[in-house]
């Protein structure tokens, strides 16, 4: 190929975007889809290619056969976990044999709000979150204060408390954590 030609396609190239040149502010937080049990594999994979990943988990107790008790760390939400990249990075996400998917819908991946993973990596949710299977519809809350200040959720009651549930639309999976009933006000449709 002469200069010319080479001029010449490198004048059609489509210019590079803010999000592909790599600042930091181009990062988003995606869903990616895994195999069942796969999404421990994921997030190795994503940390040889210092891929910025997280994977929250739970605590539960397991009573085997022989009634031992047993705690397993399981993920909060099987075969999900999140990574922070640049649109440029999605085929090293792929590339991961347990991966199948970056949720989106028809137009591409779709980003999460970076609030929604803040608030899964908090400390003070690490030990009281669980998974929340029975979602019904009940009223929408706005937490008032606190470390979860801002956050809009559905509020149920649970075992003599309350519990705020956040729901990650996105990939259909729910989250219970406990508040205080003075927490929480009800917000206006």
């Amino acid at each position: 190929m002469n200069f010319q030609a080479a001029l010449s396609n490198y004048e059609h190239a489509p210019a590079a975007t803010a999000e592909d040149e790599g600042g930091e502010a181009s990062r988003k937080w995606y869903a990616v889809y895994t195999m069942p049990r796969g999404e421990r594999s994921v997030a190795k994979h994503l940390e040889l290619f210092q891929i910025e990943s997280f994977l929250p988990t739970y605590e539960s107790t397991h009573i085997w056969k022989n009634r031992q008790r047993v705690k397993v760390v399981e993920p909060l939400f099987p075969s999900y976990l999140f990574v922070r990249i640049r649109a440029i990075e999605r085929s090293i996400v792929l590339r991961a044999s347990a991966a199948l998917m970056i949720v989106g819908n028809r137009q591409g991946p779709s980003y999460l709000p970076d609030s929604e993973i803040e608030f899964l990596r908090l400390d003070f949710c690490q030990h009281k979150l669980e998974p929340y299977k029975e979602l019904v519809i009940g009223k929408k809350v706005c937490v008032k204060n606190g470390a979860m200040q801002g956050m809009q959720g559905v509020l149920v009651k649970k075992r003599n408390g309350l519990r705020f549930v956040l729901s990650i639309e996105m990939i259909n999976q729910s989250v219970a954590v406990e508040v205080a009933a003075d927490e929480v006000s009800a917000v206006l449709d």
